[in-house]
């Protein structure tokens, strides 16, 4: 029940609901306006059916338990932002932060956007460090610092998440496998047998 660019203190200053509709990629970018749109969500649509058979495959091979759960956070995040762009637009109305109406559920199909077009809702905003450069500070002297500035939603953390911990974790997760079994003999043993 917010409006577009509502936003409402959790906890201080540093975690905030902050209501965008994201119509692009990570931080809002974009390409190729409509025809971009539909290319950005065909390519989710078709990374998240080829995924479903890849994380099949890394359960039936049985991959290391920690790689499997960080592919699968990775799909999940996938999954939740290719429904959100494909059916968001067809249910629900514009919001619009000058108004600062909410959006409303509407029949499907009489939405703001059509089939693929729709924005992803991002309401995660944690900025953690509001200041300014110093001065002196190259090409950006003067000018305002935020960490952690871009909004994102819990399908982003998901696969943020998931990247990391394969990044951090990658030797554990591809390292060779110990086995239980005898060691194989030496030339010497076989030809004594």
């Amino acid at each position: 029940n917010y409006y577009s660019g509502e936003e409402h203190h959790v906890i201080g200053s540093w975690f905030r609901l902050h209501f965008v509709e994201n119509e692009g990629m990570a931080w809002g970018w974009k390409f190729g306006g409509g025809f971009g749109k539909i290319v950005l969500t065909l390519f989710r649509l078709v990374a998240v059916i080829w995924g479903t058979f890849l994380l099949r495959d890394f359960i039936r091979k049985q991959y290391h338990p920690g790689f499997i759960i960080c592919a699968a956070l990775i799909y999940a995040g996938a999954l939740g932002n290719l429904i959100d762009s494909m059916f968001y637009g067809l249910i629900f109305d514009n919001s619009d932060v000058f108004a600062q109406n909410v959006s409303k559920l509407v029949p499907f199909g009489a939405g703001y956007a059509h089939f693929l077009h729709g924005r992803v809702v991002d309401m995660l905003y944690f900025p953690l460090v509001d200041t300014y450069y110093p001065k002196w500070f190259p090409v950006w002297g003067g000018e305002r610092f935020e960490f952690f500035e871009p909004v994102f939603n819990i399908a982003d953390a998901s696969i943020s998440v998931g990247v990391i911990i394969l990044l951090l974790f990658q030797n554990k997760f591809f390292g060779k496998k110990q086995h239980d079994t005898q060691k194989e003999p030496t030339a010497e043993e076989v030809k004594i047998s």
